[in-house]
């Protein structure tokens, strides 16, 4: 694969995406209340499916890879499960119990797929299971002590953890541990008792602002947080934790590519990479994109410098002018990263969705080798 595949959607800004097992299948949410399944083909993507059933804008996305079953949810304040029927060829839905009175913000599945969690602006988390006798999607809330909206969610390796970042300034673990669905875990670094709703860990951001996003490390040891202040800290449990401070407008989404390296991408519309040091610090590495390596990336693509050069040299807006197109692949903010080829801890390559209406896959080994960062 080439360095960089872009594939440019018609259809305005995506909200988030997923792929399938095989990468051959994405669903991608066109900041509506759709949710479109896009196949590879010989020259691109084509369209494919159709998912209608949510009335509100999609906000989450997720795709369970060996059940292959995809999950929504919506500011509908719904959830739903997706099971692709082989008679008809046509993707069933299936209503999830949430019991929220305000909308779903993000959803994803455990690691062995057998729950889920959905965040929402209800000051909960609803971690879903399938009942079998009732033959539906149950749930039950982790609650206390969150204060506000939560925005991000992410599931240790064990399958019992879940980190969430919230709007009211705190990253928080809990324990999602449902008796008679999960196996009891081994202890942790993140602690040995853990039912259900069990606080493992409150944290904040430094300089303040909401969670945008948070990551488990693969290993799990660890747990990545950025906020609307820039920054991002590194936490280790029971250890001194590592804050990244940076010039950069805020990150909206973090991926691990393994034990020593992290990516974040948003406001300023390229990935970025981290990476930790000798003395096990964490500083900035390199920016991972080709298009901007000869410009400072607050020279290139922050919206308030692009908004001064207007005022101030009164820059005309021309389409497709040089004084209107960003130095970067993304024109706009990037809104979600994900894996798409390797392991969790040997990921290489990830693939962005975007506000500009792009979905990009990048080879992280061949431009982590071939580019070399700013400061920033």
């Amino acid at each position: 694969m080439s360095q960089t595949e872009i594939r440019q959607f018609n259809f305005g800004p995506i909200t988030t995406h997923a792929f399938n097992k095989d990468r051959t299948q994405v669903a991608i949410c066109p900041n509506n209340n759709e949710v479109q399944i896009h196949q590879r083909t010989a020259g691109g993507w084509s369209l494919i499916h159709t998912l209608v059933e949510h009335d509100k804008l999609v906000t989450s996305i997720d795709w369970a890879v060996e059940s292959n079953q995809i999950v929504t949810c919506s500011q509908d304040r719904n959830a739903y499960v997706w099971n692709f029927d082989q008679t008809n060829g046509k993707w069933k839905p299936t209503l999830v119990l949430l019991r929220f009175n305000r909308a779903a913000t993000f959803v994803r599945w455990s690691p062995n797929e057998t729950k889920f969690a959905v965040a929402s602006g209800a000051r909960c988390i609803a971690v879903c299971y399938f009942d079998e006798v009732n033959d539906w999607w149950n749930s039950k809330h982790l609650k206390k002590p969150i204060r506000s909206t939560v925005l991000s969610l992410d599931w240790h390796s064990n399958n019992i953890l879940l980190a969430a970042g919230c709007a009211d300034f705190k990253a928080r673990v809990f324990s999602a541990y449902i008796k008679g669905v999960d196996q009891r875990p081994a202890p942790t670094p993140w602690g040995d008792k853990l039912p259900f709703n069990t606080v493992c860990g409150e944290f904040s951001n430094g300089g303040g602002g909401w969670i945008h996003s948070v990551a488990f490390l693969p290993s799990g040891d660890a747990l990545a947080i950025t906020g609307h202040d820039s920054q991002i800290t590194i936490i280790y449990p029971g250890q001194e934790s590592y804050a990244i401070k940076t010039n950069n407008l805020p990150f909206l989404s973090l991926l691990w590519v393994n034990e020593n390296q992290l990516i974040a991408a948003g406001y300023d519309c390229v990935p970025i990479l981290f990476e930790r040091q000798n003395d096990q610090s964490w500083e900035f590495s390199k920016i991972l994109d080709a298009s901007s390596k000869k410009k400072n990336i607050n020279e290139s693509s922050t919206a308030f410098n692009r908004f001064r050069d207007l005022d101030a040299r009164g820059i005309s807006s021309r389409s497709g002018s040089d004084e209107t197109e960003l130095k970067t692949i993304h024109q706009n903010t990037i809104t979600s990263l994900r894996p798409y080829n390797g392991t969790p801890g040997d990921i290489s390559h990830f693939s962005s969705s975007g506000l500009d209406g792009r979905l990009v896959i990048w080879n992280f080994q061949s431009l982590e080798s071939q580019f070399k960062g700013l400061k920033v």
